[in-house]
């Protein structure tokens, strides 16, 4: 699993074609709930609106999983799908685009929807400030009292963390590591302890 970008804070774009007027916003949302939450907070600020087309790549860029798309009331096809196709061929995770479309008494054609709907997306995706990031993987890993200050020393080295801790007889942790350093923790993590340490993944 490698890193991606993301985005790092939301834009908007605005442009008037025909009379009616289009007003795209991107943000970064991170799962599914994030990116239905979005969209709902734009039509709730947009209410007299006549149309809020929305796309989402909720998880990382190739998760077809966490992917999701409306036309709301435009033609099949004209709205969703074209945000979608922006979204997707910028490589870009864990993003929700809504455009608010005000209708101005001119149709477009369906031709001329796809178009409008993805070049606002294109255009906003150009101002997008991203960041990158490194997904997360989850493991266990039991250990005595004596070993406990390695294993902490030895997670802040690599950017880990503990998630919580079980503490009786011996220690149990639930640790979460950036995917591009499992393979050096769980290596320093044998050495270190002369192979008696060992990661035990979480299935996710």
């Amino acid at each position: 699993m490698e890193a991606y970008p993301v985005p790092a804070d939301g834009v908007s774009v605005c442009e008037e074609i025909k009379k009616s007027r289009f007003i795209t916003l991107l943000a970064p949302t991170c799962g599914v709930d994030a990116a239905k939450a979005f969209i709902q907070q734009v039509k709730e600020e947009h209410p007299t609106a006549r149309h809020h087309c929305w796309a989402f790549v909720a998880g990382a860029p190739g998760d077809s999983q966490q992917l999701g798309f409306s036309d709301d009331g435009e033609p099949s096809g004209t709205a969703g799908k074209p945000i979608l196709a922006q979204l997707m061929g910028s490589g870009v995770g864990e993003i929700t685009a809504v455009v608010v479309r005000y209708y101005g008494g001119i149709k477009l054609g369906t031709g001329g929807l796809v178009k409008a709907y993805g070049s606002g997306v294109q255009q906003a995706l150009k101002q997008l400030p991203l960041v990158s990031k490194v997904p997360q993987l989850e493991y266990t890993l039991q250990c005595d009292y004596a070993q406990l200050a390695l294993v902490e020393n030895l997670l802040q080295q690599m950017e880990g963390r503990i998630l919580h801790g079980e503490y009786g007889a011996d220690v149990i942790l639930h640790l979460a590591l950036p995917a591009t350093e499992t393979v050096a923790f769980g290596n320093k993590l044998r050495d270190l302890s002369r192979g008696n340490l060992q990661l035990t993944p979480i299935s996710q």
